[in-house]
């Protein structure tokens, strides 16, 4: 019951959005909103995670830490070119999910190699 209470105010928050005059751009405020609240508590996440485990990562080597870093910038930059990606149809959420996958890949070799010295 509590389920379908919970969805049926976010179709009704949906509903006014579509209805009201104005409702598009306030759509759009609303998810920019998100958008900046997401972003905002990746980075809070990340300087916790960089002041938690600073040591670990002064302990990599400078080829690990090139990777990492790296894979971090690019997952950034990937972030930013999303609708510049998406703008050009498939090919570009290819590239997007592409990209990704090479983030990923950089940051979990770094983690496997961290692991099997320690």
């Amino acid at each position: 019951m509590k389920t379908a209470a919970q969805f049926g105010l976010v179709a009704l928050i949906a509903l006014v959005f579509t209805v009201l005059p104005g409702g598009g751009p306030a759509l759009e405020v609303a998810l920019t909103m998100l958008t900046i609240a997401f972003f905002t508590l990746i980075a809070v996440m990340g300087y916790r995670l960089y002041r938690q485990f600073g040591f670990e990562l002064d302990t990599l080597d400078d080829r690990q830490r090139l990777v990492l870093y790296g894979s971090i910038g690019l997952a950034l930059l990937t972030f930013c070119a999303t609708s510049r990606l998406f703008d050009t149809g498939g090919a570009g959420a290819v590239v997007w999910l592409a990209l990704l996958a090479l983030c990923s890949y950089g940051v979990y070799r770094v983690w496997r190699q961290y692991r099997s010295i320690s």
